[in-house]
């Protein structure tokens, strides 16, 4: 399942049955799980895990080190899940020392071509990165996130579940879950109802949200003030509480 013309270090893991391409090379201190298919030209640096089932493309580069001029060589790493997507060159750096050393992706993702994950991120399942997308480091992206080509998320930046990012969008503050922004900088417009819907989420679900959208965005009152009005309705919609908590922990504030 090696190609001859592969460069594979004696010190990687490799399950029996994985798949590697020629002129691949695979760096000492990698793992990689089963069904995992490895293209041609392909690099992967370590200390980096990679899970079950993944797909990975000529060109990629993953698990190299952080594109942070404080690195020095640190011992940090990149963990990715089950059944991912790398498209034609796409780039994974590993963490650095000054945070949790460690960047990590979930199950389910697909990154297309040209899309670009930095140190320390943290990424959930299920996410798309259309081309050229890229993340900034520190970044946090929810299950179910949407980006659109030639998105750039500012560093420490954190996106919730469900939301999407129009093509070209600047995003350089927190966006809570279900919403859709666009634009440069990026600006609410509308909930997420289309993917929602996709997602097995109810009418009335859909509603409670959208409400809570209005309640923020739509109704010229103090951020503050909103959440207090949302506390008592998010106490028995576990959708508008997911939404509310987001915004209370907001690190960089919210786009408004």
């Amino acid at each position: 399942m090696i190609d001859p013309r592969a460069i594979v270090s004696p010190a990687a893991e490799l399950a029996a049955d994985v798949s590697v391409g020629p002129f691949s090379i695979i760096a000492a201190d990698v793992t990689i799980g089963p069904g995992t298919v490895i293209g041609p030209h392909v690099v992967i640096n370590g200390p980096t895990r990679i899970g079950a089932d993944n797909r990975i493309f000529q060109f990629a580069s993953l698990g190299d080190a952080p594109q942070d001029k404080k690195y020095r060589g640190e011992p940090t790493r990149l963990e990715i899940g089950d059944r991912n997507v790398f498209r034609e060159n796409t780039t994974v750096n590993r963490g650095t020392t000054h945070d949790r050393g460690v960047t990590r992706i979930g199950d389910d993702n697909l990154f297309m071509a040209y899309s670009h994950v930095a140190h320390d991120c943290n990424v959930g399942s299920n996410a798309v990165f259309a081309n050229c997308a890229a993340l900034g480091g520190h970044v946090e992206i929810g299950d179910w996130v949407i980006l659109g080509g030639l998105t750039a998320v500012h560093q420490f930046t954190k996106i919730g579940a469900h939301a999407f990012l129009a093509g070209g969008a600047i995003v350089t503050r927190d966006v809570p879950p279900y919403i859709m922004v666009a634009g440069n900088p990026a600006v609410p417009h509308a909930v997420n109802s289309e993917g929602l819907k996709r997602r097995g989420f109810t009418s009335e679900q859909i509603r409670n949200i959208r409400e809570a959208y209005r309640t923020v965005y739509r109704r010229d009152l103090r951020l503050l003030e909103a959440l207090e009005r949302l506390d008592e309705r998010a106490a028995g919609q576990p959708e508008v509480q997911t939404f509310v908590e987001f915004i209370r922990s907001a690190s960089r504030s919210i786009v408004r």
